[in-house]
């Protein structure tokens, strides 16, 4: 009883470190990364799979360094190497723009395979009415995979708001930072880590419940 008394105490003090701050910057941060990510992994996408051989290999060794790399690994790069190119870059940004390339890699593969399931013989009747390449693949060909991988967009805001949690490494203020901030003040690291642990499911659940109905109403609209 007395672990869930204090429990109680540190969420009647600190619910604004935890709530406030660290789901707010949770959320910002995974918002941005999924968002950019996706826009990103288009790019990165449509080189992989241009003739050009150039930016195929560019894009694939890209996507092997970072889908072969931990994560933590690469946040540290962004965190140390950006600063020398710009003195003033913030941390928080550092860190999003590691976050963003990470997924953009991962998205990528997704956008890939979504365009790949997209019937050929789309392809084939857009040519034959007189669109080119570049007109077949952003009015036929994109649009029916964006559809396609949506729900897989869905998981990775749910992998990405889970993953957020290495960002405390760098003490910009998620939920995990929450976590550390509270822990130094109350010593009391098992209830700390109890609540954290809460807020990380109680977010994923609802993601999951927000993932699912997008699925039905794809099947639904299908």
């Amino acid at each position: 009883m007395e672990f869930f008394s204090n429990v109680a105490k540190i969420m009647a003090k600190y619910w604004k470190v935890f709530l406030v701050k660290g789901v707010g910057y949770t959320l910002i941060l995974t918002t941005i990364t999924v968002f950019f990510g996706a826009i990103l992994g288009v790019f990165i996408c449509l080189a992989r799979m241009s003739k050009s051989k150039v930016l195929n290999a560019i894009s694939l060794n890209l996507t092997e360094i970072i889908r072969g790399t931990p994560m933590l690994l690469q946040l540290y790069v962004f965190y140390f190497g950006l600063p020398r190119l710009f003195p003033s870059i913030p941390t928080f940004v550092s860190v999003l723009i590691g976050f963003t390339i990470n997924s953009a890699c991962y998205v990528s593969e997704v956008f890939r395979s979504g365009i790949q399931a997209v019937d050929k013989g789309q392809t084939e009747a857009a040519r034959s009415l007189g669109l080119n390449g570049r007109q077949t693949m952003m009015k036929i060909v994109l649009p029916q995979a964006i559809k396609n991988i949506l729900p897989a967009l869905g998981n990775e805001f749910i992998t990405i708001t889970k993953d957020t949690s290495l960002a405390s490494t760098f003490f910009v203020g998620e939920v995990m930072t929450s976590y550390l901030i509270v822990k130094g003040n109350t010593f009391l690291t098992m209830e700390c880590l109890f609540i954290v642990a809460v807020i990380y499911y109680v977010m994923t659940v609802i993601l999951n419940r927000l993932v699912g109905r997008m699925e039905r109403r794809l099947r639904t609209s299908d």
